[in-house]
């Protein structure tokens, strides 16, 4: 059995997919005695729409629906406006819309007649004005509201100063310019966003290369940022920073470069050519045939090999500690450490090629390599420890 995964669906279209399954299998008269208006206008309306002759049930139902669910509507505005609660006004907004919306939906059906030549009647609301208030008052509600939060992130709180930043972006719905409405948002995503910066202390007795910090740093700190946190590999002057995470390297070892020789045979046997199969009496024996009888030939053969191992190493450990700049809190601490590694085999032999097994095969004519310089070694190391530091920093969300 296969499961078909089908997209999420907006919220109006699933609205409309259920209106039309109800109306599949519900009448406007049974969805009227339930209560569910806005369900019974939809189906109404589909089964009204285009037909020369209007049955009277479905104008009659359409016509009763209407009429209750603006009743219901108007009713509750009136009653969330009574209560004199500014947050209450999205909501008074949002009856009128769809007080709109549903005449809007009537509307290309008027007049509307049905087959016994009775003429519906609906009263439509003005909501123009009606609109208009309670779109001011909506956006006034979450304006003032943001600039009280905004004053509580001025004062250091940066919850209060996203959830300003949230206020004035409800304003959005209701007017595109609204106020200082940018300003103030911009001050909040300021005020909110948290600023973390990220530098390396070498503490070990060995002297790092210019290009060390440089390297570990530039591990891509945009991957690491968020909507409300911002990475820096460097000191910024636009904003105070929060948070202080130190790359401590405090253990910088170096293998000295090794050179192993060594001279081994390998052997393999393999099958060259055919020799006759001889009976007791020393002739060559046949087969049912009359043919020779023959089998394969088989011969040992051998390669000396001469192989120089090379190695040399690096290992840059240390820990990663992370601060908060404003309490000057160690709030974690976690090691880290990376590996440089240099190998190579140069390899000759003597003998028979055949002899060799595939391993030593790819190392024949590879040729003895300078060793890497301790410098390179390093940077090859700080290349090792980005990612490192990277998952160790991503981490950190948890706690800042």
């Amino acid at each position: 059995m296969h499961t078909i995964t089908l997209p999420r669906l907006s919220a109006k279209i699933f609205a409309a997919v259920i209106i039309i399954t109800i109306g599949a299998c519900a009448s406007p008269q049974k969805l009227l005695e339930t209560g569910n208006y806005d369900e019974t206008i939809s189906v109404a309306v589909s089964k009204l729409a285009g037909k020369k002759k209007k049955k009277t049930e479905y104008v009659q139902a359409l016509e009763e629906a209407f009429a209750k669910a603006t009743d219901r509507d108007m009713k509750e505005a009136d009653r969330l406006k009574s209560e004199n609660r500014p947050e209450n006004w999205a909501r008074i907004n949002d009856i009128y819309q769809r007080i709109r919306r549903r005449q809007d939906m009537i509307s290309p059906l008027l007049p509307l007649v049905d087959e016994r030549g009775v003429k519906a009647e609906f009263r439509f609301v003005r909501t123009n004005d009606l609109e208009k208030e309670a779109r001011e008052n909506a956006a006034a509600h979450h304006y003032d509201r943001g600039k009280e939060l905004l004053e509580e992130g001025r004062r250091g709180s940066k919850s209060s100063a996203r959830a300003a930043y949230n206020e004035f972006g409800k304003i959005t719905e209701y007017f595109q310019d609204y106020k200082d409405r940018r300003e103030l948002m911009q001050e909040a995503r300021n005020l909110g966003t948290v600023r973390v910066l990220l530098t390396i202390e070498n503490e070990a007795p060995v002297v790092l290369p210019n290009e060390f910090e440089e390297i570990v740093t530039s591990m891509g700190v945009k991957d690491l940022n968020t909507e409300w946190t911002v990475f820096y590999n460097r000191n910024t002057n636009q904003a105070p920073i929060d948070y202080r995470v130190v790359m401590r390297i405090t253990r910088i070892q170096m293998q000295p470069a090794l050179v192993k020789e060594r001279e081994f045979e390998e052997t393999k046997e393999i099958e060259e050519g055919f020799e006759y199969v001889l009976d007791s009496r020393g002739n060559v024996m046949k087969d049912s045939l009359g043919n020779d009888i023959k089998v394969p030939k088989k011969v040992l053969i051998r390669a000396r090999v001469i192989e120089a191992y090379q190695f040399k190493s690096a290992t840059v450990a240390g820990k990663i500690d992370f601060f908060d700049t404003h309490t000057r809190e160690l709030l974690d601490s976690q090691p880290i450490a990376a590996d440089a590694l240099f190998e190579n085999y140069a390899s000759t032999f003597t003998g028979d090629k055949r002899a060799l097994s595939k391993e030593t095969a790819q190392r024949i004519g590879n040729r003895p390599l300078p060793f890497p310089t301790d410098e390179a070694m390093l940077l090859t190391a700080a290349e090792r420890l980005k990612p490192v530091v990277k998952e160790k920093v991503s981490r950190s969300r948890y706690f800042i």
